[in-house]
């Protein structure tokens, strides 16, 4: 790939993207953080957190379709731009629910916003960077998701405490959404296919969706995206709570202890994996892949290790807990710019709209659903076996750690789903370059 096809404003507009991918994970992020004074307030059930949870995660993902085929015909930067300013707003309208049935309506308005971003901010990433630098781009745009739940899980809990109510942090948020957007508007967009070595034509495609699931690897990777956002979504939903009730500490330092695991993981899986990624994609193209299935292997059985602990060795849950989601973190260092190579230009934003959209259906909505709902049953059953008759946060506790094994088992089908993805590969990438898709 020739040194200029890559664009020469692409680490500035990068830059941007990653902002307000920061603050896109940030602002879902919040209600994951008070999830017990919400809970408390509003006299919920696991049950019902997952159902929220689970619905935000629902309408993100069938948002994102029509969202991301606007974003192969129109202005990406516009779209980015309207969709940052109204999840910004709708966070501070999430403040002032007064009930969980509001709560519940406005957080998935916020993620009809949210939709609108990552299919075209992840298809002008392909057009900005050739295909041996999209593992750093793309490493580089998903920092905002570990550096977003880092802040998140760091601040919050005593952004609250110092205000005196769950409900500051949402309008907190709100203010730095609305700044940003206001400069996604000035963004000089690169062609659609800029970086490619083909010539990309504007001649309208017949049947996208089936064109684009025409390709054999995209379906492996669909799969292996729905398990992985099951596990992440889980543990992203309840680990605060798990902290609390199991390791017996308060918010925010449950808070801080859930950004270690979740967030500053983040920071040495998505950088020093995606310089590993890059490397072994240079050597063999398919090694990027099966890279990324070795990462999925050893992060389930770390998560698993992790959940064996006892309630007295917290340490330890922290510490393997974290090195686990490190590894995870090498899915999107592998898989996103996986999809960018076997996806021709001018379909990109619809593929990652049609990926994020099964993924967050079947995968990021049912871990946080499934997750409650083996909590409360198991929660149950421990009352039950001490002889209790009133429901406490320590069966809850109980509940909750068993519950949580969702995650190392789909981390591990996970793996599994990414080594068909790299038997694949190197066909679909071929056809891609030559122009033969079906």
């Amino acid at each position: 790939m020739d040194k200029d096809k890559q664009a020469n404003n692409a680490w500035r507009i990068l830059f941007l993207l990653f902002l307000a991918n920061l603050f896109n994970f940030f602002d879902r992020t919040i209600p994951a953080v008070l999830t017990e004074p919400i809970r408390k307030e509003f006299g919920l059930s696991d049950t019902e957190l997952g159902l929220l949870a689970g619905g935000f995660t629902v309408v993100y993902a069938l948002a994102g379709i029509p969202l991301g085929r606007l974003a192969d015909r129109a202005s990406r930067k516009s779209i980015m731009g309207w969709g940052l300013a109204a999840w910004s707003l709708l966070t501070g309208a999430s403040g002032a629910a007064w009930n969980y049935t509001s709560f519940f309506f406005v957080r998935l308005a916020v993620g009809v916003g949210e939709a609108s971003y990552a299919p075209a901010a992840s298809a002008m990433i392909g057009d900005l960077f050739p295909a041996n630098k999209r593992s750093r781009a793309i490493g580089i745009f998903m920092l905002g998701l570990p550096i977003g739940l880092v802040l998140a899980f760091f601040t919050i809990g005593a952004m609250a405490k110092a205000f005196g109510s769950w409900r500051a942090p949402f309008f907190v948020a709100m203010v730095p959404g609305l700044v940003l957007a206001v400069f996604m508007f000035f963004i000089r967009e690169p062609a659609r296919g800029a970086a490619e070595t083909q010539q990309v034509t504007e001649q309208k495609i017949d049947r996208p969706l089936r064109k684009i699931l025409s390709i054999r690897t995209m379906w492996a990777i669909i799969v292996a995206g729905i398990t992985l956002n099951l596990a992440s979504y889980a543990a992203n939903a309840f680990l605060v709570p798990l902290v609390q009730r199991y390791f017996q500490l308060p918010l925010a330092s449950a808070g801080m202890a859930t950004g270690v695991i979740v967030g500053i993981s983040g920071l040495v899986g998505l950088t020093l994996g995606a310089l590993i990624a890059d490397k072994l994609h240079q050597i063999n193209e398919r090694a990027r892949l099966i890279y990324g299935a070795l990462s999925m292997f050893g992060a389930a059985a770390l998560v698993w290790f992790a959940l064996r602990t006892g309630a007295e060795e917290f340490t330890a849950f922290v510490a393997l807990f974290a090195l686990g989601w490190l590894l995870q973190y090498n899915f999107y260092n592998c898989a996103y710019p996986a999809i960018q190579d076997i996806v021709e230009p001018r379909l990109r934003a619809t593929a990652m709209a049609v990926f994020f959209a099964v993924l967050y259906v079947l995968g990021g909505s049912a871990g946080p659903l499934i997750t409650g709902a083996w909590s409360d049953h198991a929660a149950k059953a421990a009352m039950a076996a001490a002889g209790a008759t009133q429901m406490t946060d320590h069966f809850r506790g109980i509940g909750l750690h068993e519950a949580m094994v969702v995650v190392p088992i789909a981390l591990l089908v996970t793996g599994v789903a990414l080594l068909f993805a790299s038997r694949t590969f190197s066909a679909d990438a071929a056809a891609m370059r030559n122009g033969r898709q079906a």
